[in-house]
């Protein structure tokens, strides 16, 4: 049952990391989806420039070891991002260098959303 659980938090960490990189194009159809969106992102910067873990990776490895398997001992990006876009491993460089990418490119986004509304509300 643990290993199950594991398996439901790395899936629901990957959605995670999926809305905060790619939610934007959700809300640039529906744009109500920006306030569910917004905390994501600042989430995910955060968690990036501050060198923090996020918690669900400790829970994780919690279900890990008690349904008898090894976690880990370093994040979640590293576990199972990086190995496919970085191989050689997390640096604090490349972790730094993800969060200003999440962040300019939510930011373009937000911006030309911004702009279309202003653009379509005006008489």
């Amino acid at each position: 049952m643990y290993g199950v659980l594991a398996d439901a938090v790395v899936l629901l960490h990957a959605a995670f990391v999926l809305f905060a990189v790619a939610g934007v194009l959700l809300v640039w159809r529906r744009p109500r989806v920006a306030w569910l969106h917004l905390p994501v992102v600042v989430w995910g910067v955060g968690i990036e420039w501050s060198g923090a873990v996020c918690p669900l990776t400790p829970l994780e490895n919690q279900f890990r070891q008690r349904a008898g398997e090894t976690g880990y001992g370093h994040s979640f990006i590293e576990q199972y991002v990086l190995p496919v876009l970085y191989p050689d491993g997390l640096t604090r460089s490349v972790q730094l260098e993800l969060g200003v990418l999440l962040l300019v490119f939510n930011v373009i986004v937000y911006v030309c959303l911004w702009r279309r509304h202003v653009k379509t509300a005006r008489p």
